[in-house]
This record gives structure tokens, sequence and C-alpha cells, in this order.
């Protein structure tokens, strides 16, 4: 074989081992698996328009699994006093909830999320109290910026024995107003059953602002309630009164 040639081949032969190993790297399917985690310090943990620390910082985190096919799952945690704070014998200062659900995607900025969510509060309670531990399932669908999500109690909530069938509507926006700047609002109705639940029944209310700086996201909103003084009176204070928050969390 000609000198030349045999460079000629030998040129095409290394060219083919490298095309084969980027087509092999290209080929190479992406894993359906992903897992995500979060972390972030507030200045109080307010839920539904509650005060859950006694205005107090609140250390909150948790660890998401997603699929490909639209299947997630996930855990989540955070400190708590409002048990305590209404009951002293309770033992109980976290909040750890469970869940998993179904996203799928109907059409161009059309999505659909149903799932099962449990709210955890593990610890001691006197003899004859209701637990605070809640089964909710739960529907929404996001369209562009805006969603509306419908959760449903399958039993006791959130202390409040016989209350099956208790929900909470939530109507919430969020828009990019500039470069990693949101503005959000949200409007939400929980609405207890059974016999003489109703004293329990309230409106909330939350706007704020979060800006991305270096992977971190800041935030600052404030919230607020319509509840009862006869039924969210702790410690001589409404838990449902208006608040402000600021945080800082990361997602990795």
């Amino acid at each position: 074989m000609p000198r030349t040639l045999r460079h000629l081949t030998a040129a095409l032969a290394i060219t083919g081992l490298f095309a084969g190993s980027t087509l092999a790297q290209t080929a190479a399917p992406a894993s359906p698996h992903s897992f995500t985690g979060n972390a972030g310090l507030y200045s109080q943990y307010v839920f539904r328009g509650l005060t859950q620390t006694n205005e107090k910082p609140a250390l909150q985190g948790g660890f998401d699994y997603a699929h490909s096919s639209g299947f997630y799952a996930g855990v989540w945690g955070s400190n708590i006093s409002w048990l305590s704070d209404a009951v002293p014998e309770v033992s109980a200062s976290l909040e750890l909830d469970t869940y998993f659900g179904y996203k799928k995607t109907l059409a161009d900025d059309l999505s659909l999320d149903v799932g099962f969510l449990r709210y955890n509060y593990p610890g001691s309670y006197p003899s004859g109290m209701t637990k605070p531990d809640t089964n909710e399932i739960y529907a929404a669908i996001t369209w562009k910026w805006i969603t509306a999500k419908y959760s449903y109690s399958l039993g006791d909530t959130f202390g409040v024995g016989d209350a099956r069938g208790t929900d909470y509507i939530d109507l919430a926006a969020s828009y990019e107003v500039a470069p990693k700047l949101v503005l959000s609002a949200h409007w939400g109705r929980q609405k207890y059953r059974g016999a003489g639940h109703s004293d329990f029944t309230y409106d909330d209310w939350k706007a704020g602002l979060a800006y991305e700086l270096s992977g971190f996201n800041l935030g600052l909103y404030g919230t607020g309630s319509n509840a009862k003084d006869s039924a969210y009176t702790i410690r001589g204070k409404n838990i449902g009164r208006s608040q402000v928050v600021a945080y800082v969390s990361k997602t990795f």
C-alpha cells in the first residue's frame, strides 16, 4: 500500500473511532430519574395564613424525586411551636410532610397535578387529645403563571376531630416582572366540615417578591387572614393576624 494511502487509511480509522465514541455518548439515553433538595431559613413559618412558630425563625428543607413519566414523591420538614404553645403538655416541635403525586402536561402552558399529602407531627400528646396528623388529597391545574388548587381532608384535620371533607381552595399567581424578580399573590379559603366546626373556617391571603441572587432565592412577603379569635387565639394572640416574612432559600 502506498505510504500516502496508508496514512489516509489510518486517519480515517482514527476519525471513525472518535466519531463512533461521540455517537455512543450522544445516543446514551438520559436517566428518567431526578433528585433535588431544598433548604431555607425563614423569619417565621406561616402556613395557610397561620403562624406556626409564634413569630420565631424556622429552618426548613426537603428532598424530592421525580420520574419522567410524571410520578413524583418527596419529604419536607420544618420546626414548629404552635402545638406546644397551645397545649404545653405536647412535645411535638417538628412538622414532617410526606407526599406523592402525578404531573401531566395537558397542552402548551397548561398542566395538571394530582396527589396525596400527609402532615406528620411526631411527638407525645395528652390522653384524649385529637392528634394534628392530617391526610389530604389534592388536584391543581396551572395555566402559564396562574394556579388553582383544591385540597380535601380524609379525616381529622390539624387537631380538629371528625372533620372529614374539610377542604382548602388555593388561587395563586406568580409572574416574573423583571429578570430574576418574581411577584406572587395568593388567596385561600380553609373550610371546616363537621358539627360545631364553623368557627375554624377562614380566608387567608399573601403577596410578596422573590429575587434570585447567585443561586439563592431572597424573598419578602406579607400574609393575613380573617381567622376568628375564638378558634385561633394562642397565648393571647390570634395566630392568623397579619405577618411579614423574610427568607433565603436554595434548591440543589
